[in-house]
């Protein structure tokens, strides 16, 4: 019986092999002068293993290899290929933080929102904490709101892993505070992973002190007694969000930052965009 390595698979072909090529190797390591070899001597850019990173495009993103991302798509290799996990080329690329990368396979057709049942490319931005990736992805239309059955929303993997500058973007871009996986808010995140900084955070951005997970908790039960951040909950409690901050919070609801942009170019005093906006 042939094997799959003699079929002569064309470039772009889709060819399924138990094992890796020299094409994975080369995109792997970044070996740029023998990929374009392997590619021009009518290797398949799109041979798939079984391991997690299948396609040489997946292991090129997954390593920052630019060079390697551009003469594989050149050479036909499938944009929105998944991997055994249902990941595509983007969202490694995004996992890795390699910003070139994720705008190269965006200015070649990468879905921003792939129809996943798994972690999005912005969750994996913000699982990481690639902060720049987050920005770019939010830029181009990346849903704020896409849910993993187990991560929940991008906010709750940025709180969960205490990326607060990810956590941030992501709230000022409009992304709901009070978004639950099993009732479980950011705030319970931020509760259990004890950051203070996180906590009053998210409250500035509305975030609801009393909202209750499955097990009936509220985000200051998962806090050490007499802790910061179980002090930070019970000044929150005492002391409810003054008018302003109230206001701030219906903007940021209604809006989201990217009317506030819109709204920058009106004639508003600079300081109150700035307010709002809270830089």
């Amino acid at each position: 019986m042939e094997s799959p390595v003699s079929s002569g698979s064309l470039r772009g072909e889709i060819s399924f092999w138990a094992d890796r090529t020299p094409v994975h190797e080369a995109a792997r390591r970044g070996e740029i002068l023998q990929l374009q070899h392997l590619i021009e001597s009518g290797a398949c850019v799109n041979a798939v293993t079984y391991d997690t990173t299948p396609s040489p495009l997946h292991e090129a993103s997954l390593r920052g290899q630019t060079q390697c991302v551009k003469l594989l798509l050149d050479a036909g290799a499938q944009v929105d290929a998944r991997n055994i996990d249902g990941s595509t080329p983007l969202c490694d690329a995004c996992a890795s933080g390699s910003i070139e990368c994720v705008k190269v396979l965006l200015s070649h057709g990468a879905k921003v929102n792939p129809p996943l049942y798994t972690a999005s490319p912005l969750h994996e931005a913000c699982m990481n904490g690639k902060s720049e990736c987050v920005q770019l992805l939010i830029e181009v239309g990346a849903n704020l709101e896409a849910h993993d059955c187990h991560f929940g929303t991008p906010l709750h993997l940025a709180c969960a892993r205490e990326h607060l500058d990810c956590a941030k973007l992501l709230l000022k871009a409009g992304a709901n505070v009070n978004a639950a996986k099993l009732h479980e808010t950011a705030l319970h995140h931020a509760a259990k992973v004890k950051n203070v900084d996180l906590v009053e955070m998210l409250v500035e951005f509305g975030g609801n002190i009393y909202a209750r997970d499955n097990r009936g908790k509220k985000p200051s039960d998962y806090t050490w007694s007499s802790s910061p951040t179980a002090k930070c909950f019970e000044y929150y409690e005492k002391t409810p969000l003054s008018l302003s901050q109230l206001c701030r919070v219906t903007v940021r609801k209604a809006a989201g930052q990217r009317a506030l942009e819109k709204i920058s170019k009106l004639n508003i005093p600079p300081r109150l965009i700035q307010y709002l906006s809270y830089n």
